[in-house]
């Protein structure tokens, strides 16, 4: 995009590439602008999300448990607190009054912190962000569809006069300071005279509720946004919980009073756009018969039927991507919450027991209602409701969010990693359980002894038995010989390469040796969050979670070296810099099979003006593409590949087959390894 300036219409290797939208490629576009073309410059907007992530995630957890601080006990209540009917803490108020507040409705951010930790140190978010792909900010945009939906579904239905007298319940209701001066002169006044109570409160100004427009333009702009990042599931999944929100909580009819008119036209001002542009840009032209496509096909049928449609239903052409089973599937997503995965179970009991939960005193709780604005019967809002409206909320909330996605994914063709958006639910979910347990650290509650068995039955004997196989490997594994490279004992399995992680089963027992200093690590953090971390729980919860936390820490900073250790395997910078230090006008550079086996050449090579060779690599990602009668003639048969060998240029030859290339090129031009790495070679005639 920056090399052809042109912002409508993805390129790859000059050839259209029309499988994703386009907010990706202009974030990484836009960072490279500012900081030059570096590749941390290109990921640098993907880790503002992930970040963006963390502290989105942290502001829902707040909003739905921040009513989870014990109370204090009745001693500590002064007479003219005990007379307002609930506990209360000290706060400073003018005149040299103690006003109460209750403690059981102080703001806590614990489980919010909870969550937020659990999405930056459970395995998925990490090892999926090592990609540059666009599923982490699918999760973000979710999490601020669902937060700015309940925000303007509560100020929709918040939109009422207060009552105008006193009840009995509403003496439960908390307080503020001004209130509860005024609340104490009607008590007084309305012990001589009843009408004087409404007197005194109806001097007060009734202040009208906030508009619910500002939030609904907000869900709009990040649903519009979700759709530029991966596609109509980025408005599938928002309005799919919407909906089915609203139908669970009988308020469909509230659908019509959230600006839906405004809200439209703000996210077609942002959707819109590149859509009309990328029609207009790449109409339909002639396809060739006898590949599955229609007569005519242009970016509309491509990107809206095949890439969506048809990928759904498992029909893409061209099949450029492995199938996860549906068991495997269900069983990756407690991988990738692991370690806080040991929670879920008792997190999830608890969210249903909330959601059924209807106290017989309160037979109307609504659990839609803002818990930020709400009336007492002074007609003054008020800071939060009922903390079971809250917690029945959050249950739903998280519940449906999550169940939309693993059961959209279920239904449909899924990768290992289509869990990412759903994983913000399911860390709120175990931030609500572990931040109960920490309201009575030392007593046996239900949520304390949850924990412990959680940590006993799960982490105890994964941590254990983790800790002792990485250990025995790292003590075990043979060190090799200086000029033994991690290839020379890995074992290829081709077949599993279309899954994101395939290459992790080419590793083997003699590899072991090149990770001796991450297994370690890993093993000591194992043995930290399982063991270790239970016997502090008994004592602290809150300091055994930290510690998982710190563990984990440790242990995907472990990966990391991992990951390094094992890039040569995966991708071709060091390759590609080696050929750009040598380049020479004239050169040509080749790629031997399709481009995503040394697709890191395009970027690492920049003094190359022409185009990476493909040596029959037109498959998959620039396939459809190169119909395009615009489209380079970067595609080479064998038969081509030897005669340019043979010719005068010089030319340099990414392959993983190098003894092969070898045996059929050598007839026509020497072949001398310029470069090796990992599995990969260069090759070159000169």
């Amino acid at each position: 995009m920056l090399q052809r300036h042109d912002f409508v219409t993805p390129t790859i290797d000059g050839v259209r590439f029309f499988d994703k939208p386009p907010l990706m490629y202009w974030m990484a576009a836009g960072s490279m602008r500012l900081f030059g073309i570096h590749d941390w410059a290109a990921r640098l907007p993907l880790a503002l999300g992930v970040l963006a992530l963390l502290l989105a995630v942290y502001a829902l957890g707040i909003r739905f448990y921040g009513h989870t601080q014990p109370s204090r006990s009745a001693q500590d209540l002064s007479p003219s607190a005990q007379d307002l009917g609930a506990p209360f803490i000290r706060g400073p108020i003018a005149d040299g009054w103690d006003a109460r507040l209750p403690q059981s409705h102080v703001p806590s951010d614990r489980a919010g912190l909870y969550a937020a930790l659990a999405m930056a140190t459970c395995i998925g978010p990490y090892i999926y962000t090592r990609f540059y792909i666009p599923d982490i900010l699918i999760a973000l945009w979710m999490t601020l569809a669902v937060h700015l939906f309940l925000l303007a579904l509560e100020r929709v239905s918040n939109q009422h006069p207060g009552p105008n007298k006193l009840s009995p319940s509403a003496q439960d209701l908390p307080l503020s300071a001004q209130d509860a001066v005024i609340l104490s002169a009607a008590r007084s006044a309305q012990s001589k005279d009843p009408e004087a109570a409404y007197r005194t409160t109806a001097a007060k100004p009734f202040p009208p509720a906030p508009s619910a427009l500002l939030p609904c333009l907000g869900f709009a702009a990040v649903t519009a946004l979700n759709l530029l990042t991966k596609g109509l599931i980025g408005v599938v999944f928002p309005l799919g919980f919407v909906l089915l929100y609203l139908a669970f909580t009988h308020r469909l009819k509230l659908l019509a009073k959230l600006h839906l008119i405004p809200s439209t036209l703000v996210f077609l001002a942002i959707a819109a756009p590149w859509h009309i542009l990328a029609a207009i840009r790449n109409p339909p032209i002639p396809m060739p018969p006898g590949l599955g496509l229609p007569a005519h096909a242009g970016w509309a049928w491509f990107y809206l039927y095949n890439e969506h449609i048809a990928r759904f239903l498992g029909h893409r052409i061209p099949h450029d991507y492995g199938q996860v089973p549906i068991p495997i599937f269900w069983l990756l997503l407690l991988l990738w919450l692991f370690p806080w995965v040991a929670f879920l179970p008792a997190a999830l009991r608890n969210a249903i027991r909330a959601l059924r939960a209807r106290p017989a005193s309160d037979p109307n709780l609504r659990f839609d209602s803002d818990p930020n604005f709400s009336y007492s019967s002074l007609g003054q809002p008020q800071s939060q409701l009922s903390p079971s409206a809250q917690d029945r909320e959050a249950a739903l909330t998280c519940l449906l969010w999550a169940g939309i996605i693993l059961g959209f994914f279920t239904l449909s063709s899924r990768q290992e990693y289509y869990h990412l958006p759903a994983l913000p639910a399911l860390a709120l979910l175990v931030g609500a359980f572990l931040a109960s347990a920490d309201r009575s650290p030392h007593n046996p509650t239900p949520a304390v002894r949850a924990g412990l068995r959680a940590s006993l039955y799960m982490l105890v004997p994964i941590g254990t038995l983790l800790f002792l196989l990485c250990s025995y490997l790292a003590l075990t594994a043979p060190t090799h010989a200086p000029n033994t490279t991690l290839s020379d004992v890995l074992r290829s399995n081709p077949n599993l390469y279309n899954l994101s992680l395939g290459h992790v089963f080419d590793l083997t027992g003699p590899a072991m040796g090149f990770f001796r200093g991450p297994l370690l690590t890993v093993a000591l953090g194992m043995l930290t969050l399982g063991p270790i971390a239970y016997i502090v729980r008994k004592r602290n919860p809150f300091a055994a979670n930290l510690l998982i936390a710190a563990a984990m820490t440790a242990v995907l900073l472990a990966a990391h070296q991992g990951l390094v250790r094992f890039y040569p395997i995966l991708g071709s910078k060091d390759l590609a810099l080696a050929i750009d230090r040598d380049l020479r006008p004239g050169d040509i550079i080749l790629n031997d099979g399709e481009l995503t086996s040394g697709s890191a050449l395009l970027f690492y090579t920049p003094q190359s003006a022409a185009p990476i060779l493909l040596v029959n690599g037109r498959v998959n990602g620039p396939w459809f593409g190169s119909f395009y009668p615009d489209a380079p003639q970067i595609f080479l048969n064998d038969t081509q590949l030897t005669h340019l060998w043979s010719g005068p240029q010089r030319l340099f030859l990414l392959t993983d087959h190098p003894e092969a290339r070898t045996l059929t090129l050598s007839p026509f031009a020497p072949v001398h390894i310029f470069a090796t790495a990992g599995d990969k070679t260069i090759l070159t005639n000169r």
